[in-house]
């Protein structure tokens, strides 16, 4: 068999499928995560928008979505337990019998310096933003691996990489993201499952609170602005959506380290 022919039996999600395609965005309810979500669903993507305690605004994205007429279901857990997500994805799987991406668009911050963070606090952001994700991953690992495809792509932070006073627990549960990420992805490749993380930048939402920067703040973006939303939600369409990437990670801002 020739190259050609080998890279023909492999999915390609930029062709129009029969099957329509399916996504979970675990965390679709943040800005990042409904950003993808409408993202997802413009490219007639089956959509589910997972969500925790924000029941209203994930509701109303929902709705959004389907009255532009494209399909799109709700699922909530508390992603700090297993358990709650085993059941999400049965859900998921019960709806729609596949799953062919999933991004993780979900995160815990706080800005404490090192010598105050409490140990109920560093076990929180820990929780919340390392140990969830490999609970899910145990999780679809199996899905994906018997159907022999899938997209996996995490929402991360420059943080992981440089660090930020105040951000110790943050970055350090973000750093340990990437080598989670990384592993995996070595992991699953030979089951063409695609694993990649990027950083999205700057956006305004609750997260960032009071932190967000204005322009004149910028000085450590080599454009002097953060990141546009929607243009972010395309870079991670497309790159889960690439066949031929996997264990990589895409800063998706001006920033330099």
């Amino acid at each position: 068999m020739t190259p050609d022919n080998e890279h023909t039996t492999q999915p390609d999600f930029s062709e129009k499928k029969s099957r329509p395609r399916t996504v979970l965005i675990m965390g679709g309810s943040g800005v990042i995560g409904g950003a993808i979500c409408q993202r997802f669903a413009e490219a007639q993507w089956k959509v589910g928008i997972h969500y925790y305690r924000n029941e209203t605004s994930a509701r109303k994205l929902c709705q959004e979505i389907q009255k532009q007429g494209k399909e799109s279901s709700l699922f909530q857990a508390d992603v700090r337990n297993q358990h709650q997500t085993t059941h999400l994805l049965k859900q998921f799987l019960h709806r729609w019998e596949r799953l062919d991406a999933l991004i993780w668009a979900v995160g815990h911050a706080i800005s404490t310096l090192t010598v105050r963070i409490s140990p109920e606090e560093w076990d929180e952001l820990i929780q919340t933003n390392l140990t969830s994700l490999f609970f899910c991953l145990q999780s679809i690992g199996p899905l994906l691996q018997a159907q022999k495809s899938g997209s996996l792509l995490v929402v991360s932070s420059l943080a992981s990489m440089k660090g930020a006073t105040g951000q110790a627990a943050y970055a350090a549960s973000k750093a340990g993201v990437l080598g989670l990420v990384r592993s995996v992805a070595q992991e699953w490749g030979t089951d063409n499952i695609r694993v990649n993380a990027v950083f999205p930048g700057w956006h305004r939402s609750a997260l960032t609170g009071e932190a967000f920067p204005p322009p004149e703040a910028c000085h450590d973006h080599l454009l002097g602005r953060t990141p546009n939303l929607q243009e972010t939600a395309d870079h991670i369409y497309h790159l889960a959506t690439a066949n031929d990437i996997s264990g990589q990670i895409f800063n998706l801002d001006s920033r330099i380290w």
